[in-house]
């Protein structure tokens, strides 16, 4: 599935043109703490909020627990009254948007303490945050929710718009006197486009003028009024005339690669800030030599299995299947989430849905211990196998071979039958 990021329909292109005067304000723009917008300045409250062990976390969708909400939202900028008895994370969109950066920039991690779920700071990656500039640091969280930003790691459905396309349809809606909202029905309009914590980050960004008023009685935020921002202008032009140039088949090989570097917008601003120098980088990409221990489980039975690095996909699932004595002669595929919560999922060789197992070997995955790999075997039946990451022997040059290292539990039943080739149409879009 093609992201439409790439996909600028004409009438933006025709209302965003990169003009001289966009150009000018970009080079004379200064960025600090406190300008253009607050997001630096919210951002260091939330990463001063996580420190130094994090907060517990829902165990479902890792967000922010009923008793942290009103405790954060009175330390922003953007203090809003909402008027609900039992608010969520989502009830604060300011708090939902920088819980979004928390996310997508990897500067947070997830992890389990016995029952717990925390989100934690990456201390190696706050380290490397902390070294960058103002400028640095603003284009970072800039391009790690219009770039890298994923719908799902907010607990809402996959699609195929991402938040930059989101904004800038949005954006053409636009007047310069801005948008007037008289009641909560109109107002209602943007919960899906551009969405209420895109709204709330296009605010933080100051990309637009954002006016909240006092909410009604379980009616949650409440806003009256939307204009957007000679800044906002300047950048939404900057990013219509970037993804305009970008061919879908190379935005394509951009998605898949395994390299995590918030440095795809560089090119396209660094010329107006010439101060953009380091990037911060989480997964460097390449590939990983070593012999991997996962854990795979599959109902009530397990398996600790030692899997050399360079195997492919398809070779790993003959090794899965192998350990647990069932027929191989099915359709299957793997999921992954990687660090910044996006799913990628690779698909046996007969099933018509690019990526293919076959391309890609163990090593060439970013993958941390602690990490998850979801396999689905079987594509009628769809056993569902968790591969966890135990360890990664990176001086182990023994093991040529998969070995399973450890047994616990029978298999269930595999159901017999004759073995058939199900091909699967593409998804056009």
């Amino acid at each position: 599935m093609i992201k439409l990021f790439s996909l600028i329909p004409e009438q933006i292109k025709d209302k965003l043109p990169l003009t001289s005067d966009k150009k000018q304000l970009l080079q004379q723009q200064t960025i600090s703490q406190n300008t253009p917008g607050k997001i630096l300045r919210d951002f260091q409250t939330i990463l001063e909020f996580l420190q130094p062990e994090g907060v517990e976390v829902s165990s479902t969708h890792h967000q922010f627990s009923l008793k942290y909400l009103q405790q954060l939202n009175s330390q922003l900028s953007y203090s809003i009254d909402i008027n609900l008895k039992r608010p969520v994370q989502k009830s604060y969109p300011y708090i939902h948007g920088l819980y979004f950066l928390l996310r997508t920039s990897g500067l947070s991690q997830v992890i389990t303490e016995g029952k717990k779920t925390k989100l934690v700071l990456d201390q190696n990656l706050l380290s490397m945050w902390q070294g960058l500039n103002p400028t640095e640091q603003y284009f970072t969280l800039l391009e790690s929710w219009l770039v890298w930003g994923e719908s799902e790691l907010l607990g809402d459905q996959r699609d195929m718009f991402d938040q930059a396309y989101r904004c800038l349809l949005f954006w053409q809606n636009l007047s310069e006197s801005g948008l007037n909202f008289s009641n909560y029905s109109e107002q209602d309009k943007l919960v899906y486009y551009p969405g209420f914590h895109n709204l709330a980050l296009l605010h933080l960004f100051g990309l637009i003028e954002l006016t909240s008023v006092k909410p009604q009685a379980a009616k949650g935020w409440r806003f009256t009024h939307v204009k957007p921002l000679h800044w906002g202008n300047a950048i939404m032009a900057v990013l219509t005339e970037s993804r305009s140039n970008i061919k879908v088949e190379d935005y394509a090989e951009i998605r898949e690669d395994f390299r995590i570097a918030f440095d795809n917008l560089k090119p396209d601003f660094q010329p107006y800030f010439p101060e953009w120098s380091q990037t911060l980088v989480i997964a460097k990409g390449g590939f990983t030599e070593g012999i991997y221990i996962f854990k795979a489980t599959l109902q009530d039975s397990w398996r600790r299995i030692a899997i050399p690095s360079d195997l492919n996909l398809d070779e790993v699932a003959a090794t899965i299947v192998q350990a647990f004595d069932f027929d191989p002669e099915h359709l299957y595929r793997f999921i992954y989430k990687d660090r910044l919560g996006r799913t990628r999922e690779f698909n046996h060789p007969f099933v018509e849905i690019p990526p293919n197992t076959c391309d890609f070997r163990l090593g060439d995955f970013s993958l941390e211990v602690g990490s998850h790999l979801q396999f689905i075997f079987d594509l009628l039946q769809e056993w569902e196998f968790d591969l966890y990451l135990e360890k990664i022997d990176t001086d182990n040059s023994q093991i040529k071979q998969p070995q399973v290292l450890e047994s616990h539990g029978q298999p269930p039943e595999q159901e017999e039958r004759e073995w058939q080739v199900y091909f699967i149409e593409p998804d056009k879009d």
